[in-house]
């Protein structure tokens, strides 16, 4: 898979709110899947494993089975590399057109 289909398969995962729930949910620890399930109480079990097979397929979650549980971890690198490719660039660019325009308004 080449890093344009690995980013689309990120964004295309970052892109449904409940992902991004889920996802917030494992960024201070991870929880199993029967945790997952309980914080989203509006949706059923099958829709959320079904989230979650999107997320850990783009990389963004890491199962981990300790017996009967299913453990899943947030892995951030692939969002790490979404900002490093799209987000850190044109941050900087913006900070430089923004020191240009303040300049040019104090002259």
């Amino acid at each position: 898979m080449s890093s344009d289909d690995d980013s689309d398969t990120i964004f295309k995962a970052l892109a449904d709110r409940k992902r991004r729930a889920i996802l917030d949910a494992l960024k201070d620890e991870p929880k199993t899947t029967g945790q997952l399930v309980a914080l989203f109480p509006q949706i059923d079990r099958c829709t959320v494993m079904q989230h979650m097979k999107v997320l850990e397929t783009a990389g963004l979650i890491v199962a981990r089975k300790e017996g009967r549980e299913r453990w899943n971890h947030l892995n951030a690198l692939p969002i790490k590399s979404i900002h490093d490719r799209w987000i850190g660039d044109y941050a900087r660019n913006a900070a430089g057109l923004m020191s240009r325009l303040e300049t040019e308004l104090k002259a």
